[in-house]
C-alpha cells in the first residue's frame, strides 16, 4: 500500500492542508489532485478584483509548478477523478492513472447555486466562483450582447458574496441592481438597522436593490437581457449575475459510499464514516458545522495535519469573525448561533454601527455580533469575549 496522502482539490482547503501536512512531516509523499489549472489564488479575492484593477492571471500568487516545488509535493492539473475505490485504497483519474493512498483528502469545495430559471437566455447567466469563472465575468463585463461595455449589471442575491460584488462594481463605475427574496441585505448575519446602514451606503454609491422579488426567466431583447421577475415586472440589464449561495460538492463522496448530508459528514477529527477518508473545506460538515469561510479552512487544515502526521487532533472554532468586502461601508460580522434565543442592543452613530447580540438567559453572554464604520476596530476585543462554536 502507497504511503501517499491524496488531497482531491487544489483550493484553500486542498492547499492549506498540503502545506500544513508538510511542516508536520517533512517525509511524506503529497500528491494534489486538481480539475484545473492548480495555480495557488484566494477566492475571496474574487469579489474585490475589480476594485484593485486585478485580471485572472494576476490574480495567481503561484504556479502548480511553483507550488510542487515549495511544497515538495506532486500537483496532477486538469484532470478529474472518474473513481474512488475505498477498499482498495486508489483514486482513478480520467487519463487512466491509478493513484493507491495510505490516506485521502476531499477538499473538493462547492459549486454556485443554480436557480431553475426560463427564458432563452437562462444560460448566460455568470456564477463566480473560481478563477476561470472570474475571467468570463470580467470579459463579459467589457463587451455586452450589442457589443457595447456593460453599464448595467442585475446581482441576483443580497447576501455577503452579492454586496460584495455590488460593491466592487461600482468602482468599475457600473450601478448593480441587487435583488432578493428577503427583504433587506445580509437579512441572515445582520441586525436590521446594520442591513439599512450598509443599504444605504451602497445606495449613495449608486447601487439599486428590490427586495421580495426573484427572477423567473431571462430572455433576449434587442441586444439586452430581459428579466421577468416574480411579481410580473421587468427589468432590462446587459448582464445578469448570480450569488445566491453555495452547495457543497458531494458526488464524488456519495460514490465512494462516504455519508453526506448538506456536506461531506465528517466528525471533529475530520474523518468520514469511511477509515481513511478525510474532507475539509466549503465540501465539509464538520460535526454538523458548514461554515464556508477562510478561518474555519485554516484552522481545520492545520488540525488535519497533525491526525495526518501521527498526532490525532480535533478541530477547534474559536469564535471567527467574517470581514464583509464592502469598502462603502466596512462591516465585521460574527453571527450568533442559528435558532439561539437572544436580543441585539445597537449603538448607532454617522460613523459606525455596534451591534451586540446578548444571551436571552443572560444578558451579560455575548454570543455574537456585527460592527460597522469605525467600530470594525474592536473585531478583535469582541471575538475574545464570545464562546467558541466548537471548544
Amino acid at each position: 500500500m502507497s504511503e501517499s496522502v491524496v488531497i482531491i482539490g487544489s483550493g484553500l482547503a486542498g492547499y492549506n492542508a498540503a502545506r500544513e501536512l508538510r511542516k508536520a512531516d517533512a517525509n511524506v509523499p503529497i500528491v494534489v489532485v486538481s480539475r484545473d489549472h492548480a495555480g495557488f489564488y484566494s477566492k475571496p479575492m474574487l469579489s474585490n478584483a475589480l476594485a484593485g484593477k486585478k485580471t485572472a492571471a494576476t490574480l495567481v500568487m503561484k504556479s502548480a509548478d511553483k507550488m510542487s516545488e515549495e511544497t515538495k509535493m506532486r500537483v496532477i492539473a486538469n484532470s478529474e477523478v472518474t473513481d474512488i475505490d475505498t477498499t482498495a485504497r486508489t483514486v482513478t483519474l480520467a487519463s487512466g492513472e491509478v493513484l493507491a493512498y495510505r490516506d485521502l483528502v476531499l477538499a473538493l469545495g462547492a459549486d454556485p447555486i443554480r436557480l431553475p430559471l426560463q427564458g432563452d437566455a437562462a444560460d448566460t447567466v455568470l456564477s463566480v466562483n473560481d478563477l476561470d469563472d472570474f475571467a468570463k465575468f470580467a470579459e463579459a463585463l467589457d463587451t455586452a450582447a450589442a457589443g457595447q461595455a456593460v453599464k448595467r449589471v442585475a446581482i441576483l442575491g443580497a447576501g455577503l458574496i452579492g454586496c460584495e460584488f455590488a460593491n466592487d462594481l461600482l468602482a468599475r463605475g457600473i450601478a448593480p441592481t441587487v435583488l432578493d427574496l428577503a427583504d433587506r441585505v445580509l437579512a441572515r448575519l445582520l441586525p436590521p438597522e446594520a442591513s439599512t446602514r450598509l443599504q444605504e451606503k451602497l445606495q449613495a454609491g449608486g447601487a439599486q436593490f428590490k427586495f421580495g422579488v426573484g427572477v423567473s426567466s431571462v430572455d433576449k431583447a434587442e441586444g439586452e437581457l430581459k428579466l421577468t421577475l416574480s411579481d410580473g415586472s421587468v427589468m432590462v440589464t446587459d448582464l445578469v449575475l448570480s450569488a445566491i449561495g453555495l452547495k457543497p460538492r458531494t458526488h464524488l463522496a456519495t460514490q465512494a459510499g462516504v455519508l453526506t448530508g448538506r456536506g461531506v459528514m465528517v466528525n471533529r477529527h475530520l474523518v468520514t464514516n469511511v477509515p481513511h477518508v478525510y474532507a475539509l473545506g466549503d465540501c465539509a460538515e464538520v460535526d454538523g458545522h458548514l461554515l464556508p469561510y477562510v478561518m474555519p479552512l485554516m484552522q481545520q487544515a492545520r488540525a488535519l495535519a497533525a491526525t495526518l502526521a501521527g498526532t490525532p487532533t480535533a478541530v477547534a472554532y474559536p469564535a471567527m469573525p467574517v470581514v464583509v468586502k464592502t469598502p462603502a461601508w466596512p462591516t465585521v460580522v460574527c453571527p450568533p448561533p442559528m435558532h439561539t434565543q437572544g436580543q441585539w442592543s445597537i449603538t448607532a452613530t454617522d460613523e459606525a454601527i455596534e451591534a451586540r447580540f446578548t444571551s436571552a438567559d443572560n444578558p451579560e453572554q455575548l454570543l455574537g455580533f456585527a460592527l460597522q464604520g469605525k467600530a470594525v476596530t474592536q473585531r478583535q476585543a469582541l471575538a475574545a469575549l464570545v464562546p467558541a462554536v466548537l471548544a
